[in-house]
């Protein structure tokens, strides 16, 4: 009913990956995974912690087990927010994880999913610097400046329902090209409503926003961002009857 045609769901941790596989299966074609660690680890809902080359020693298998299922790897990244990384150290850890996860992906061939909260600039030279291509930045917040960088680099940039209540996403939108920008939602955050959960139909208002503020019509935003994603994540061309 939404005209949602498919979903490339994430993942944070290696304990996540046999539900978002069993998810990719229960619902073939459908629900698309990537495997990837996250930046930021969660020990309880309560407490949340620096990612370590440990936590991905545990993941290496399972993404090596999965691998042909796979549309991406992520949710990959940095997060320099200072509750989670205050620390030169945590930062390095940070880096190591993603250099690692980097390699990952470019030996499947597969793109990039990245997280950049607090940390734009460092996350963009790191994937420029490893020789990333294919690369989907999502709800960047960092400089437009740095955000061009990006652009330069061949990267794209998803952005969530969240733009309509975001400044810092406006200004974004109105500056990238949209050859640049696909539609995510972040389900269950970043939804248009703060502190509402967010569902994959609320892509729509995402579109509609960009369209808005491009002065141009929504179909045109789901037509560019639609091939965009195509481009980000070859793989969805075996799913999408488009």
């Amino acid at each position: 009913q939404a005209a949602v045609s498919a979903l490339v769901v994430v993942s944070e941790q290696a304990g996540e990956f046999r539900d978002v596989v069993a998810l990719s299966e229960r619902f073939p074609g459908f629900v698309l995974p990537c495997l990837g660690v996250h930046p930021v680890q969660e020990v309880s809902p309560e407490e949340q912690r620096s990612v370590t080359l440990k936590d991905l020693d545990a993941a290496w298998p399972l993404i090596e087990l999965y691998k042909d299922k796979l549309v991406g790897i992520g949710e990959v990244g940095l997060d320099f927010t200072p509750r989670f990384a205050s620390t030169d150290e945590q930062k390095e850890g940070q880096r190591q994880v993603l250099i690692k996860q980097i390699e990952l992906a470019r030996r499947l061939d597969l793109p990039l999913n990245v997280h950049s909260r607090s940390a734009g600039r460092p996350t963009i030279n790191l994937l420029k610097e490893q020789g990333a291509t294919k690369v989907l930045l999502h709800a960047f917040d960092g400089k437009l400046s740095v955000a061009m960088e990006g652009v330069k680099a061949g990267y794209f940039f998803s952005i969530p329902p969240s733009i309509i209540r975001s400044e810092q996403k406006q200004k974004l939108v109105k500056l990238l090209p949209l050859e640049n920008i696909c539609l995510e939602t972040d389900s269950p955050a970043l939804g248009p409503e703060k502190q509402v959960r967010n569902e994959p139909k609320n892509i729509y208002i995402a579109a509609e926003y960009i369209a808005k503020i491009k002065g141009i019509p929504v179909e045109e935003v789901i037509e560019v961002t639609t091939q965009n994603a195509l481009k980000v994540f070859p793989k969805l061309r075996n799913f999408l009857q488009i």
